[in-house]
């Protein structure tokens, strides 16, 4: 976007004539003897104008395009950073999403722990059938099964949360260390 922009001003530049001034100093001969004389030096001055400010059409419409030019890469860059807002965004609200339901399914897991213990002791005292407790540990296991999904899910959107923050990975890995013979 920079050197679109920068392009505008060189095409606006060419509104306006361009003066160019070059000297020469040397010295000249038709043959070697005669190079170092006196009357071998050869002075030279030129001036030199860029007519083209003239075709004023041609210059607004290299304007123009390059007025395009920027615009068009102003939209990009803007579409570039709503694009990176809305992923931070959506990361965010993943993340927050899954927090909540990892909390809900770490509490859902301690309350079926207690309950299995309270299972078990009952079974022991002969108060329930073997298929109760075997029912409360069955809930047990899945809640444990669900809270540990739930808490990789957890893991995953930080890392998405994070990587859209443009906390991103180095471009190079580490090269391995050499084997050691």
């Amino acid at each position: 976007m920079h050197a679109a922009t920068a392009r505008v001003g060189v095409a606006t530049a060419d509104l306006f004539p361009r003066v160019s001034l070059g000297a020469a100093i040397g010295t000249f001969a038709f043959n070697g003897g005669g190079l170092y004389s006196a009357g071998a030096e050869s002075n030279l001055a030129l001036l030199g104008i860029d007519w083209s400010f003239l075709d004023v059409g041609r210059v607004k419409s290299r304007i123009a395009a390059s007025d395009a030019e920027a615009a068009a890469r102003l939209a990009i860059y803007q579409q570039t950073v709503l694009k990176a807002l809305e992923d931070v965004e959506n990361s965010l609200v993943r993340f927050s999403r899954s927090q909540a339901e990892n909390a809900r399914l770490t509490s859902a897991a301690n309350e079926l722990n207690t309950a299995s213990s309270i299972a078990s002791a009952r079974y022991q005292a002969g108060a329930i059938e073997l298929f109760e407790l075997l029912d409360v540990q069955r809930a047990l296991y899945t809640a444990q099964i669900s809270q540990a999904d739930s808490q990789a899910r957890s893991t995953t959107s930080a890392v998405d949360l994070y990587a859209s923050l443009a906390g991103g990975w180095p471009e190079h890995a580490p090269a391995p260390p050499a084997p050691i013979k």
